[in-house]
């Protein structure tokens, strides 16, 4: 017994170290919903300090719904305002399973994470803090299923 809880947790360790090795993530932070409902009324912020306006990026959206979720996409409204005050809207279409209705990402038992690629190749042209406000924008005023949602910024290799 004490052999196999050894395994165990040296195999925690090693992937806890394997996946906090990520030198090109900037940043990453996902947002849990409330009984896992993304309401039309939530809009959900990240906030991100730049400092590197040299540098190229790309931007994801990560997306954690559950089997049960019952559309092939989910449009998400985004509204990023720059350090000096100007927003730029945008509307993406995560697309979450192919037109047979089978997920594009596989996952732990019922559970599937999505990256979903926004913008590729990106400068950011001020330095400053960056505020990426989400919303759901589809036809229901609640989305079941939807677990969490988040950012992930990274330098682009």
């Amino acid at each position: 017994m004490k052999m196999k809880r050894k395994f165990f947790f040296t195999g925690i360790i090693f992937l806890l170290l394997f996946f906090s090795c990520d030198t090109n993530c900037v940043f990453e932070n996902n947002t849990e919903l409330p009984k896992h409902i993304w309401d039309v009324n939530n809009k959900i912020l990240f906030e991100v300090s730049i400092d590197d306006t040299v540098s190229y990026h790309n931007l994801y959206i990560t997306v954690r719904n559950a089997g049960l979720y019952s559309y092939a996409n989910l449009f998400i409204l985004i509204s990023t305002r720059f350090p000096n005050g100007v927003v730029v809207k945008d509307t993406v279409n995560c697309i979450l399973a192919d037109e047979k209705g089978q997920w594009k990402v596989s996952g732990l038992g019922d559970i599937l994470d999505n990256q979903i690629p926004w913008k590729q190749k990106i400068k950011f042209p001020i330095k400053g803090k960056y505020i990426f406000e989400y919303e759901q924008g589809m036809r229901h005023s609640q989305i079941p299923f939807i677990m969490d949602v988040g950012l992930r910024i990274e330098k682009a290799t």
